[in-house]
């Protein structure tokens, strides 16, 4: 039974100033489209639809939008594109639009500066259709002004936390001979690797909610896990967390659901998948029930503030290993290069400028007294969603990974002493966590 502080002078009170509006779209992409950046075969068939679903909160300050896309990463100045077109639609400015990507492998990586580069070398749609996105972007935002012609007062919010179980593990194994690996994937079939305990993982699933009295309006749930059962073979799918999120959604049809990916560059299903497609079902029951029981353990208070804070991050690209500007020109200009490399080298290229503009990579936070919001960047270790919560001792911290997705994996320090940052999908050289660790400071207390 749901917790609440909702007491009858408060739904007596004048009109609350608070007000939410719900939007969504579908933007799934088309048979022949590139997924995970070209890195497996291209959509053969559509399994199910991929959405933007997305709330606006709206106060007396700027709106705030959360929006979370089916794809599986959202880079430079595609990234911008989205909250640019998003925060105009809202009446807001774009750094108080929270974005995410859920981070599906059979998805899209969009990339425009990256696709224009593959374009001028002769490799067009090779990465993702650009036209495609912007028009997805375009659409959204026309959902999100239809939006806000029928928002609806908020007078509360609720904050509930429920444990999954046997869905997640960390990718870092240590076999019996003291060797470390990082081998532990979404899909693992070697019982040496299996076997072995979860190791370092987030196992709360968290739901920030929005109600209006005793009516709750909207649910907005985030978890520790690469959200992949099997992938790879071009059946294009929201995968087994659209599916739990699907059936949360059908069985309260008046409270929107949304789902966030938190922080999983380390985190995979691993230790209980081993990528039959029979397990897909499985995980998406066990995530449906993480998020039932967060639901059932909701507490609400009186919203009183909406307090936005943001950090600026910037992190240094990696020049080794083939990324530095020299070696991605190279490899782009390369005929006999496999598609994927010239992929990679373009989003490194793509990556390296927005770096050399000064752009900072936003580390946003919004903070309602008994619950925080937070987002990071890429594929942020799950050291860091810990750390965030750990310097919040007062005030539960719901932690969205996949904001600007550039970066690609960002490891913690110990992970980088263990050589993570070779890893191919990794843009940044090892040192990110102090930096990450002063944004965090900043972000959720302005310090």
């Amino acid at each position: 039974m749901i917790s609440t502080l909702l007491v009858l002078t408060a739904m007596l009170a004048a009109p609350a100033p608070w007000q939410i509006a719900t939007f969504q779209t579908d933007i799934t992409i088309p048979v022949g489209h590139a997924c995970m950046g070209g890195g497996v075969k291209p959509a053969s068939e559509i399994v199910d639809p991929l959405y933007a679903l997305g709330v606006v909160l709206l106060g007396p300050e700027k709106p705030v939008v959360w929006v979370t896309v089916d794809w599986c990463e959202v880079r430079n100045d595609a990234y911008d594109h989205w909250r640019s077109a998003l925060a105009e639609a809202a009446g807001t400015t774009p750094d108080r639009v929270l974005h995410t990507s859920v981070h599906q492998h059979d998805a899209p990586v969009i990339d425009y500066a990256a696709q224009s580069l593959l374009d001028e070398a002769g490799y067009p749609g090779a990465l993702c259709d650009s036209d495609f996105a912007r028009a997805c972007v375009e659409r959204t935002a026309a959902a999100l002004k239809e939006a806000l012609k029928s928002p609806r007062p908020v007078t509360h919010y609720g904050i509930g936390q429920a444990k999954v179980k046997q869905v997640t593990s960390n990718r870092r194994v240590v076999l019996d001979d003291g060797t470390v690996t990082y081998g532990r994937g979404s899909a693992t079939r070697d019982p040496k690797l299996s076997e072995k305990d979860e190791g370092i993982i987030d196992p709360w699933l968290k739901t920030l909610s929005f109600w209006d009295g005793d009516r709750p309006l909207a649910a907005l749930s985030a978890y520790s896990t690469h959200p992949m059962s099997y992938y790879g073979q071009g059946g294009v799918s929201a995968d087994f967390v659209g599916m739990a999120r699907a059936k949360r959604q059908a069985e309260m049809p008046d409270v929107f659901q949304m789902y966030f990916t938190g922080c999983s560059g380390d985190t995979t299903a691993g230790k209980f998948n081993d990528g039959a497609p029979e397990n897909r079902p499985v995980l998406a029951e066990r995530m449906y029930e993480g998020m039932k029981a967060a639901w059932e353990n909701t507490v609400c208070y009186p919203l009183e503030q909406v307090i936005f804070r943001k950090a600026p991050l910037y992190l240094e690209p990696k020049n080794f290993g083939g990324y530095s500007e020299e070696d991605a020109l190279a490899t782009l200009a390369n005929e006999s290069a496999p598609t994927f490399h010239r992929n990679l080298a373009a989003m490194t290229l793509s990556w390296r400028k927005r770096v050399a503009e000064g752009r900072a990579i936003d580390v946003p936070a919004v903070d309602f007294g008994h619950a925080r919001f937070l987002i990071l960047p890429g594929e942020s270790f799950v050291g860091y969603q810990l750390l965030a919560q750990g310097m919040s001792p007062q005030a539960p911290v719901v932690v969205a990974g996949f904001g600007e997705c550039a970066p690609g994996y960002i490891p913690t320090a110990a992970a980088s002493a263990e050589d993570y940052n070779e890893d191919k999908w990794c843009w940044v050289e090892p040192g990110a966590e102090p930096l990450i660790t002063d944004a965090l400071a900043l972000a959720l207390d302005g310090r």
